[in-house]
């Protein structure tokens, strides 16, 4: 999704980084909210419906490019999205959204580990160390002062496995593929999967969606947290460099709990705020190996213009 403009694109590509970590940091209380009357299956499959439709309706240009393999790779990548919301809504049930929102965080830090299970590519010593300060920071976060952990926590850190997880399978089936139409696709089976899920375990919420204080909640996750912040993450990271890109999209968390604490109520105590922070910290570390505190002085023109990541709020 590139400009004829690239000055104007650049210009922008920040303010739309920002804007796609608030959208999905203010998604928590918004979701924990919704969840008190939408199961959580058809929640999920009405929001990837959505966003698949909609994703597939902004970038029809790019369906001229479509080959029969999208379908395999959309199906898996699909299917690990699909079980990290999950996780993840059912985690949220269990915990605050503040909490839901910094343990997720810890996919940046799993992912250079799963990446060498997969690829036989070491971790370096910021890896190491983003994964000392992530877990110190998870034991301030989730432990009581009776040293257990509530099981929101605990599916919250699953789900960030399974976050990891997909980031490494997009990795690996996206080289070649346009990301826009793959990204299609990847909704497209997440919400059938999710589909599915309702059908065997829920009852469709037929009711619920006719009142105005789940419409408006459910319309904001589809168009905004699911579509509209995808595409400024996109089209933002391409005309920013990584570490940046990496940095202001890891503010999602800290979004997360200035909403949740604002809009939510969620307390906030001081043991709270040194996890959140380590956590913050491990994740900067991880993603961008602090290269923006080395390369503030370098030109311009020895920084990339492109990067690739890929994250759901």
């Amino acid at each position: 999704m590139h400009s004829e403009h690239p000055a104007v694109m650049r210009k922008l590509a920040k303010p739309m980084l920002f804007a796609a970590a608030f959208i999905w940091g203010s998604s928590f209380f918004i979701m924990k909210n919704t969840l008190d009357v939408m199961p959580t299956f058809f929640l999920l499959a009405i929001r990837f419906t959505a966003g698949a439709v909609l994703l597939g309706l902004v970038c029809w240009k790019k369906w001229r490019t479509f080959t029969p393999d999208y379908l395999w790779r959309g199906a898996i990548i699909g299917g690990f999205l699909f079980l990290a919301y999950s996780v993840q809504t059912f985690g949220l049930a269990g915990t605050t959204p503040s909490k839901n929102a910094f343990l997720t965080a810890v996919y940046c830090v799993i992912v250079p580990f799963l990446y060498w299970l997969v690829a036989k590519q070491r971790p370096d010593r910021f890896n190491i160390l983003a994964a000392v300060l992530c877990v110190t920071g998870v034991g301030l976060v989730s432990l009581t002062d009776s040293l257990t952990i509530t099981w929101g926590d605990v599916l919250t850190l699953i789900c960030a496995v399974f976050y990891a997880s997909h980031i490494v399978a997009v990795a690996k089936v996206s080289p070649g593929k346009d990301i826009f139409l793959l990204t299609v696709f990847q909704f497209a089976f997440a919400a059938l999967y999710a589909w599915i899920g309702g059908a065997l375990t829920e009852q469709f919420p037929a009711q619920a969606l006719t009142r105005p204080d789940v419409l408006l909640p459910m319309a904001y996750l589809c168009v905004m947290a699911t579509t509209v912040a995808l595409l400024f993450q996109n089209v933002g990271q391409v005309w920013s460099d990584p570490a940046s890109a990496a940095v202001i999209l890891s503010l999602e968390s800290v979004f997360g709990v200035l909403c949740s604490v604002l809009f939510y109520g969620d307390p906030v105590t001081p043991r709270l705020l040194a996890g959140f922070a380590l956590i913050f910290v491990a994740v900067v570390c991880s993603e961008t190996k602090f290269s923006f505190l080395r390369r503030r002085n370098a030109p311009a023109s020895t920084r990339r213009e492109e990067g690739e990541f890929e994250k759901g709020g």
